[in-house]
């Protein structure tokens, strides 16, 4: 079977969705409706408002930890900076994890979003 789809939720739809805006047609994804994105494998990223009063998203905590993107270059990854620099959004220097070509970035809630391009016939980088 394959991932059919990720539901995010957020503190603030107004405060979020301007972020993902911005970054996920730079992934691949468009927009389908209110909330909701594919891409062409058919994907589907959906974003809800948490409950009022529940815990926020921690990193090291019970949960999901990041989402991975595989970038096929790094040149894609550093246009894909450089377009969230450009938009006004935190984009911290791209890294290199021994051949792998990474950035990680955080959406306002701090939930991490990691575009890595690997170097061909190696294996994905955690």
């Amino acid at each position: 079977m394959k991932i059919d789809h990720l539901t995010l939720l957020v503190s603030s739809l107004e405060r979020s969705m301007p972020y993902y805006e911005c970054l996920l047609p730079l992934l691949g994804f468009l927009k389908k409706r209110d909330h909701v994105w594919s891409n062409s494998s058919g994907f589907f990223l959906q974003f809800g408002e948490a409950a009022a009063g529940s815990r926020s998203y921690g990193r090291h905590g019970a949960g999901m930890n990041h989402i991975g993107f595989a970038a096929e270059t790094p040149l894609q990854i550093h246009a894909i900076r450089e377009s969230m620099l450009s938009a006004g959004f935190d984009a911290p220097e791209i890294q290199n994890l021994g051949g792998a070509v990474a950035l990680f970035m955080k959406d306002p809630d701090g939930m991490r979003f990691e575009i890595t391009s690997n170097p061909p016939g190696s294996d994905p980088v955690d």
